[in-house]
């Protein structure tokens, strides 16, 4: 018998969808053509002046040269700690936070120390790529809570409730979203929150995008509105997508004191510390003030309402305006099936393939995010090459008949 040269587990993987289409984009424009990439989740902005410098005083520091705690430096511990109490109004012990590599490290890690094979997990669709591979990868099953343009993204109640059974053991709650830019009232997030509570559910949250909220839309963290929740929620968090720090890979899950610890011996044996410059640059950004966030976030606002008004600009799209983030999810299950130079896409991704080709525009198609008919397209980039590519698409896109 010829066994398997790769484990089935790690077969079963998918590559993120969202790398891979801007990797496919940085490929096409090396290779000359004017790709306009909307694939990857990342500021366009370089990592602020006070942060790079402060982790280039860390290099010089011999203390930093050496093994650090595996769960994070104490001094960057307490800062997340404060800084928490100072965002969201959760007051956390320093013990109570675990530094990892990135805040998929986090997610990982929080599925990985919570389930058991068989445990169920709701996941309001659309999701980001991750969650199902980290799910998938602790033994868990994931249960999707689908939804749609008409309620914003949004599910309710009613929707968890019917998707609960005697297996569930999470609910992963994301506010704002990825991909759909949707955010909770605070009356939602404590509805679901002692909903959840009720039924005595753990909640994982990622709040990785909580500074970015658009008009008098408010972020609500769901640990500090449903105090009932008590021990049972896990915050996901990191630097990345406030400080323009996605390289930096620092992020955070913040939990009760032995889901830390047992996450912690596991990251312990996973990777050790993390890069010890980073941290440092991580502890200069959450300590520091909110300028540099509050100067991106009025960046991404003004491209969030060029987004939307264009999209909607084209027929057969329909575009929600999202409230958080930097993310438009446009519909296009009115394009589909329709002729479009000599071809007939009859998915969101063989739309995203022809879009691509034809107007040299790279897109995500739903399919990556659990609801096929949708585009997933990012405006943190830059002003002038939003307006190309969304128009090189839209003047496709009127083409199909």
């Amino acid at each position: 018998m010829t066994r398997p040269r790769i484990s089935a587990r790690i077969s079963a993987i998918s590559e993120s969808a969202t790398l891979a289409v801007d990797a496919k984009a940085k490929a096409m424009k090396a290779a000359g053509r004017p790709v306009i990439g909307f694939g990857a989740g990342e500021p366009d902005f370089p990592t602020p002046d006070y942060i790079v410098e402060a982790a280039v005083e860390a290099c010089r520091t011999p203390r930093f040269h050496k093994y650090t705690p595996a769960g994070g430096l104490p001094e960057l511990k307490q800062a997340i700690a404060d800084k928490t109490l100072r965002d969201s109004g959760y007051r956390v012990e320093p013990s109570q936070v675990l530094v990892t590599n990135g805040g998929k490290q986090a997610v990982y890690e929080a599925f990985a120390t919570l389930l058991d094979p068989g445990d169920e997990v709701l996941v309001v669709a659309p999701y980001w790529t991750t969650y199902p591979e980290a799910i998938k990868l602790a033994g868990g099953v994931q249960v999707d809570v689908v939804t749609d343009e008409t309620t914003g993204y949004l599910a309710s109640v009613e929707q968890l409730e019917a998707a609960r059974t005697d297996r569930t053991k999470a609910l992963l709650f994301v506010s704002p979203s990825n991909p759909t830019g949707a955010v909770y009232s605070p009356e939602q997030v404590a509805e679901i929150g002692r909903w959840a509570a009720e039924h005595d559910l753990w909640v994982i949250t990622d709040e990785i995008y909580e500074h970015l909220v658009y008009g008098d839309t408010p972020f609500t963290s769901i640990a500090t509105a449903v105090p009932e929740l008590g021990d049972r929620v896990v915050v996901l968090n990191g630097v990345a997508k406030t400080y323009a720090m996605t390289g930096w890979r620092v992020g955070w899950l913040i939990g009760p004191q032995d889901v830390v610890k047992a996450a912690a011996n596991l990251q312990s044996h996973l990777s050790s510390n993390v890069s010890n410059v980073a941290q440092a640059a991580a502890l200069a950004a959450v300590s520091g003030d909110l300028s540099a966030v509050a100067q991106m976030r009025e960046a991404f606002d003004r491209r969030r309402r060029t987004i939307v008004r264009m999209l909607n600009e084209i027929p057969g799209v329909v575009c929600p305006e999202p409230r958080g983030a930097f993310y438009a999810y446009p519909s296009v299950k009115q394009l589909l099936g329709k002729e479009l130079r000599g071809r007939r896409p009859q998915t969101s991704a063989e739309l995203a393939e022809v879009v691509l080709e034809e107007a040299e525009v790279a897109v995500v198609p739903g399919e990556a995010f659990g609801t096929p008919g949708y585009f997933r397209l990012s405006y943190a980039l830059g002003d002038d090459d939003l307006v190309e590519g969304v128009s090189r698409m839209g003047k496709l896109l009127a083409e199909a008949r």
